[in-house]
């Protein structure tokens, strides 16, 4: 099924999370979303998980400052920077799948002036 609504897309994200916080497997939850991130953290620390036994992944370039921020509470920050003669079209897709992504992009981008 492919929900289209937002608010169907993060209760399913967040059910998906959850699944994998309770589980035995390692989760990695790829999110730029900050309500996302601290959900992740919260159902984390529920389930009693220590920082390396999860992480967060984001992309190269998108909200710098909070990929900062999550490493610099000790927890696992995987930062993904899109390569290959198919990087351009991957970036415009990663971008163009939550409109707020550009903001995130052009605000980092303009910070670094």
């Amino acid at each position: 099924m492919a929900y289209r609504d937002k608010a169907e897309v993060d209760r399913s994200y967040v059910r998906c999370m959850k699944i994998l916080m309770a589980g035995d497997g390692y989760p990695m939850i790829a999110s730029h979303d900050p309500r996302m991130v601290a959900i992740a953290g919260r159902l984390a620390a529920d389930a009693g998980r220590p920082a390396d036994g999860y992480e967060y992944q984001m992309l190269y370039g998108i909200r710098d400052f909070e990929q900062v921020r999550i490493a610099g509470e000790g927890n696992r920050m995987r930062v993904y920077v899109p390569y290959g003669d198919e990087w351009y079209g991957y970036f415009m897709r990663r971008l163009a799948e939550r409109p707020a992504n550009v903001a995130f992009f052009a605000r980092s981008v303009l910070s670094r002036g």
